[in-house]
């Protein structure tokens, strides 16, 4: 490889000279190269003239093959240059819906202007999916809103989410500037069924305070439940980035008191090798929703 790029050095600059100065390598170890490829090859590649280097016909008919096959080699190079610097790799990201709808791709898109060679394929599963896909080693990262804990898996916070109070645009209570339980006395509520955790947690908090609401639609997507919000079937409790997706349609966000809160988790396979990518990912998406969501975030 070092004789065939110095071949292609004294053909494109014409001189022993130049094209040493372009590998950083003396005009001797250029000679010598040169001559062990000529000795390799079997025929001459140059006529010297009164000091001066000629391509043999052969040599130009060798140049042409030689510009195709370390072009090859440059890319190879530079592409490794790439994914070492981060600007280039692949992965594979499994989320939950609350995350993965809207909040995702918006993290995602902004990640990659800065990396035009990355590519990234992201899956949108129930939380318990995200995890057995993780599990199953059959993505790079998953995110959820389960718990951390789950044996085949290494999970830690990505982030800890306010509820928020979903409310159609023209509701009554749209004037106030916090949501309390009591406010809600009545109201048809749209919920998430019981195997969501936090169904449960409102619950309780609404029964400790006597306030009894009117469950009519459930939906395990808080994505459901703000269209159903929207269309006027009632009002919610759903996480701020399941908010922040919805946000800009005929939906009202209020902050809600007593605080309740939603983990999302982020879950790597224990016996996967990590992409190179993966850390930057994590950080950047950190980083993403502190920006977006503001006093939504409570915690990292």
């Amino acid at each position: 490889m070092r004789q065939l790029e110095a071949f292609r050095a004294v053909m494109t600059y014409q001189t022993v000279t130049l094209a040493s100065e372009m590998l950083h390598i003396s005009q001797p170890a250029v000679t010598r190269l040169l001559a062990d490829l000529e000795s390799s090859l079997r025929f001459k590649l140059f006529d010297r003239v009164k000091g001066r280097l000629h391509p043999t016909v052969e040599a130009r008919a060798l140049y042409e093959e030689v510009q195709r096959s370390l072009a090859g080699v440059d890319r190879i190079a530079r592409a490794a240059d790439e994914i070492r610097d981060l600007r280039r790799g692949t992965l594979l990201i499994a989320g939950a819906p609350a995350i993965g709808l809207s909040f995702l791709p918006h993290a995602i898109a902004d990640y990659l202007k800065t990396r035009p060679e990355a590519h990234v394929s992201l899956a949108v599963h129930s939380s318990r999916s995200v995890v057995d896909m993780v599990i199953g080693q059959r993505c790079d990262v998953g995110f959820s809103i389960l718990s951390m804990n789950h044996t085949g898996t290494h999970g830690e916070r990505l982030m800890t989410t306010r509820l928020v109070c979903a409310m159609p645009a023209d509701h009554r209570l749209r004037a106030l500037a916090t949501i309390r339980p009591a406010d809600l006395a009545g109201e048809r509520f749209v919920a998430h069924p019981h195997s969501v955790e936090s169904r449960l947690r409102i619950d309780a908090l609404f029964a400790a305070q006597g306030v009894e609401l009117k469950l009519q639609m459930e939906s395990q997507v808080s994505h459901a439940i703000c269209s159903f919000v929207e269309a006027g079937a009632g009002v919610s409790l759903v996480d701020a980035v399941s908010a922040w997706g919805y946000r800009g349609r005929g939906v009202v966000f209020k902050p809600f008191e007593p605080a309740l809160v939603a983990d999302f988790a982020v879950l790597t396979p224990t016996q996967r090798p990590a992409p190179l990518l993966l850390k930057s990912f994590v950080a950047h998406v950190r980083k993403f929703a502190l920006a977006e969501l503001g006093p939504g975030v409570v915690a990292a």
